[in-house]
């Protein structure tokens, strides 16, 4: 399975994919994270390695891939990006770093002022998503950047699931709304989980985004909070993280 999250900036979706691809791999899962977000810095810290190479530069970098876009699309033709599928074990270790069972990879980041845009790295991340394959020992779990441009370059068509992850704000609330609509046209199964939210804030969002497809409410945690605040790796289990892993092993969603 292929699990894709999603949500506004600062709602969690590093700290929940770290905790999610922990406790998958506790249930036994090869666990493959693919980060996408070409600005987020710290979730390898999260999940206990280094960072990883940019996967990118096995392509020859961001320059490389963007001109061989560049003359697919002047064709009228779809860039091939890659030739054979690959499973999780096929992913060139120089691009990955391991911690037990979870593989991390990092599609690409910016590293220099003015380098251009991140259009890229969105182009990879659907190719690579759209032709890793998965057994059903295999759990790949996509961390993506802020807000829906990922819909917009379609990085959701090789995944089977997604997951938006809300924090107790009005615009979350409204952007589920949005995510719903979008994963919907997609012909994806969406579900939510509300982050750092105490018994008001669980009732008031379940009003307006209804229950049925909220999956678990993550109160705050004092240690998660700490471990993400000092960089380190989070070793926290959570019941609510756990009943996500279950839903996810039960396929009753995809």
């Amino acid at each position: 399975m292929k699990v894709l999250v999603c949500g506004k900036g600062g709602s969690g979706k590093s700290t929940l994919t770290a905790l999610l691809a922990k406790e998958m791999a506790r249930k036994g899962y090869n666990v493959l994270v693919v980060d996408s977000d070409e600005s987020n810095f710290g979730l390898h810290r999260q999940l206990g390695v280094e960072k990883p190479e940019d996967f990118m530069n096995y392509l020859g970098g961001k320059k490389a891939l963007g001109e061989k876009m560049r003359q697919a699309f002047q064709k009228g033709e779809s860039p091939e990006v890659f030739g054979d599928k690959w499973k999780i074990f096929d992913i060139p270790e120089a691009y990955t770093e391991e911690n037990g069972k979870i593989k991390l990879m990092a599609v690409g980041k910016i590293h220099d002022f003015g380098e251009g845009c991140a259009c890229p790295m969105g182009a990879l991340a659907k190719h690579l998503l759209k032709n890793i394959e998965t057994t059903s020992e295999d759990l790949v779990l996509v961390d993506t950047e802020a807000g829906i441009e990922h819909f917009g370059r379609g990085v959701e068509e090789g995944c089977d699931l997604i997951l938006m992850v809300l924090d107790p704000s009005y615009e979350s609330i409204r952007l589920s709304g949005k995510i719903g609509e979008l994963a919907e046209k997609a012909g994806k199964p969406c579900y939510f989980v509300l982050n750092r939210v105490d018994i008001i804030g669980k009732q008031v969002m379940i009003e307006s985004i209804g229950e049925a497809r909220v999956l678990a409410a993550v109160p705050m945690d004092a240690e998660v909070f700490k471990a993400g605040l000092s960089g380190e790796e989070l070793e926290v289990m959570l019941p609510e993280i756990e009943s996500i892993a279950d839903f996810l092993v039960s396929g009753t969603g995809a």
